[in-house]
């Protein structure tokens, strides 16, 4: 019997799919924002729209009337929320005269987490979903009026094979914290020198002395209540900061919390009953990931405890292997997280400003190189022994 047709439909919502049928896609352990109901709740939650400036635009492969290939997409009519900067690719073209935006983007709003781009039913081939979905990217952004095609946070194996297909791969940073066998946090902090070791145990002791308690709520035990948490914490750093921005709404984080409780988790800082900071995070077995934190109240070391220290010691204890506490944060080096590469693959339509771009992701990803050659050097740790081994 003759295989079905194949065919490309592009979703202007996330809702066009079935729940089922998309998450049958997404491989075993991959990272929450990839399911279904975490781009169901940026969606629906007015978070990720045609008005705030993310217009879905997914990419999905079928044969027949079953899903077997999809690639979450959005036209972008602004460069926030990606967490893979082209500020300055958007500068260059305007002096060019050529339109950036709108520009279609492959990836997940307002999550930098490095995960498959391209999925794939399991009994199909990988390479030619990825090839199909691709086309489709390319041949949608050029009908649509798109400036590019970007794929960000692709796994490096998947950004090779864009590259490989065409695309300008581009390398950046993130700083994380790997687990090569720990059994305590004092383990853990073996691993450094004398000085820095001190230095952490110094800011770990802070919030007994100031009276506060550090805990994690996870599975069965968080509530909505703390989904209103989630989104003070996280409203409260926008507003502080210049550059921050409210993009997600109290209903995204309402909705996460009730459709993806086994993979929220939150760390709250108290004194007494009353809480005065706290991290939202989502996990798997294996990695944490690091999502929002906030305050109400300023303590010296807060923030490292909060982010950093308390989810270190937890990770220990429950075996997990990686923890990506977000983007950004040259401080975290000097904490024990070391430079990590990311990637993003890129195609933009206009060949002088392709060229340009080109040049410039190259001379970037040699200087990147540079730093991560000697990531744990930079971090201060001394090489892994197990214990009994010399």
């Amino acid at each position: 019997m003759a295989k079905q047709a194949l065919s490309i439909r592009i979703l202007t919502s996330i809702e066009n799919v079935p729940q089922a049928a998309w998450n049958a896609l997404v491989p075993p352990g991959a990272p929450p924002v990839l399911r279904w109901e975490w781009i169901h709740a940026l969606e629906s939650s007015g978070s990720a729209t045609e008005r705030t400036g993310w217009e879905p635009h997914h990419l999905t492969l079928w044969r027949g009337e079953a899903l077997i290939g999809a690639a979450p997409a959005y036209r972008k009519h602004h460069s926030m929320g990606e967490y893979v900067y082209d500020f300055a690719w958007a500068n260059a073209a305007d002096q060019l005269g050529v339109a950036y935006y709108p520009k279609l983007l492959v990836g997940v709003p307002l999550s930098p987490i490095t995960a498959p781009r391209f999925l794939a039913a399991p009994h199909e081939k990988l390479e030619d979903v990825r090839k199909a979905l691709l086309q489709a990217a390319i041949d949608a952004a050029r009908e649509g009026g798109c400036s590019s095609v970007h794929v960000i946070f692709p796994p490096e194996a998947e950004a090779q094979a864009l590259e490989e297909a065409g695309l300008s791969r581009r390398t950046g940073m993130q700083y994380h914290w790997y687990n090569p066998g720990y059994e305590s946090y004092e383990d853990y902090l073996a691993r450094f020198d004398s000085k820095r070791r001190n230095q952490l145990r110094r800011e770990r002791g802070a919030p007994e002395k100031q009276g506060l308690t550090l805990s994690t709520v996870r599975g069965a035990d968080i509530s909505q209540t703390h989904a209103d948490l989630a989104f003070r914490f996280y409203e409260a750093t926008c507003r502080t900061h210049a550059w921050g921005r409210v993009q997600l709404t109290r209903a995204f984080f309402r909705k996460v919390f009730e459709a993806l409780p086994e993979t929220v988790e939150m760390v709250l800082a108290q004194k007494g009953d009353e809480v005065v900071a706290g991290a939202f995070n989502l996990g798997t077995s294996e990695r944490l990931f690091g999502r929002y934190w906030g305050c109400f109240q300023e303590y010296p070391f807060l923030h490292f405890n909060v982010c950093l220290y308390h989810s270190v010691d937890d990770c220990i204890r429950r075996g997990r292997k990686v923890f990506e506490p977000g983007a950004g944060g040259e401080h975290k080096i000097s904490r024990g997280f070391v430079p990590t590469a990311i990637h993003s693959a890129h195609v933009i339509f206009d060949k002088r400003l392709d060229r340009a771009v080109r040049d410039f992701v190259r001379r970037e990803r040699e200087q990147i190189q540079e730093v991560l050659g000697t990531a744990e050097e930079i971090a201060g740790m001394r090489p892994f022994e197990k214990r009994g081994e010399k």
